[in-house]
């Protein structure tokens, strides 16, 4: 008989000319047989088949006798064209020199850390299929492609955002200390307060900001990321711009020892009881903005206003006296955020936004699902 079961190997000829043996759901053989003539038939022709795909496996192999003798072998494309031979490490050592310019691509187009990743490893699985002989461009060729799997991925997560319990923010993403801060671009970028404004562009649009305000890609680099025109992308990003620009707070910046100073003031007059000094350090339409999912107690919707924002701070410090409860200082989104602990359990970050001596914002990071992203710190590039 003629046995395939996918295996790619003729086994034998057996005296039932019309019977194959092929492989059922759950791997076992099954025989279909086909009588008379047409039987013999296709038998005849499978083993041909069978017999020619191996003889030209098997010609490709150092001393293989499976060739005929003077016929010369094939090359592979790139070879037969003078390309060199691409080693099999060569698609990971490219991917990975670029890999934290490619994490905050996506990160800031999706505002979670979790989802990068995943859109990282899609990512490198096609780009592991890629013949590099036609690439030109490397970090072109990638940014487009991580563009384009991140669009996707924030189209498919726009249900499960539309019905998220409260507030949503962006994934907290941890950095090392001072990791962004000689880059005043980057350090803006990736900030919470930035994160938050590009969540009001749509997908296309957000996409478009970041790849040429941040990053400096071409238009015609941007247009084939995104599967549009170079007009309708010049058109989008002049959009992206004015609506960034008309609803970012004119401030002078601040640098992170303002930011870290403040901080500290804040943390002492809270755990003081120092309503006084809490209060000279909020601006009067200070927003305190929590994101829980309903997995954890927190302010569904935010709380705006200096007085209100200090009574819940007050509150929230004196219920969180507890003997395991701590506070650490740690770098998110290159700005000091307070990290709480309850015993050796993340349980809460905190991110402020500064804008002229005082805090404009805190961000609230309480949803579980989101703190477990903050185990390991990030690498972030531009």
């Amino acid at each position: 008989m003629i046995n395939l079961a996918f295996t790619g190997a003729c086994v034998s000829l057996g005296r039932h000319a019309g019977i194959r043996q092929i492989a059922g759901k759950d791997d076992t053989a099954v025989n279909i047989y086909v009588p008379g003539r047409m039987g013999a038939i296709i038998k005849e022709l499978t083993c041909k088949f069978v017999v020619s795909k191996r003889i030209r496996l098997e010609a490709g192999k150092p001393g293989s006798m499976g060739w005929p003798k003077g016929v010369p072998r094939r090359q592979p494309a790139s070879a037969a064209r003078g390309h060199r031979p691409v080693s099999a490490d060569e698609h990971a050592e490219r991917f990975t020199v670029l890999r934290p310019l490619l994490f905050t691509i996506v990160y800031e187009i999706l505002g979670s850390a979790t989802e990068s990743d995943d859109v990282l490893q899609d990512s490198y699985l096609r780009w592991a299929r890629v013949d590099l002989a036609a690439v030109r461009d490397t970090k072109s060729y990638l940014a487009r492609l991580v563009t384009r799997q991140a669009l996707n991925a924030l189209r498919a997560s726009t249900r499960r955002r539309e019905e998220y319990i409260g507030s949503w923010l962006p994934e907290p993403l941890l950095l090392e200390e001072n990791d962004a801060s000689a880059d005043v671009v980057l350090a803006e970028s990736v900030s919470m307060a930035m994160l938050v404004l590009l969540e009001t562009l749509t997908p296309d649009e957000r996409a478009v900001f970041v790849l040429r305000e941040v990053f400096g890609f071409d238009y015609d680099e941007i247009a084939a990321a995104v599967g549009k025109s170079v007009v309708t992308v010049r058109q989008m990003a002049h959009r992206a711009r004015g609506h960034v620009q008309a609803r970012r707070k004119r401030f002078d910046p601040v640098d992170a020892g303002t930011t870290t100073r403040i901080t500290k003031q804040f943390i002492s007059a809270a755990a003081t009881g120092d309503m006084e000094g809490l209060l000279s350090l909020l601006a009067p339409d200070a927003t305190w903005t929590a994101d829980s999912d309903g997995k954890v107690t927190a302010a569904r919707q935010p709380v705006v206003g200096a007085e209100r924002v200090a009574v819940l701070v007050m509150e929230l410090f004196r219920v969180g006296r507890l003997p395991d409860s701590r506070i650490e200082m740690v770098n998110c989104n290159n700005a000091p955020t307070m990290a709480a602990y309850d015993g050796d359990q993340l349980v809460g970050v905190c991110l402020f936004e500064v804008g002229d001596g005082k805090i404009t914002n805190f961000y609230v990071i309480r949803n579980p699902d989101k703190l477990l992203a903050l185990t390991v710190p990030r690498q972030i590039s531009r």
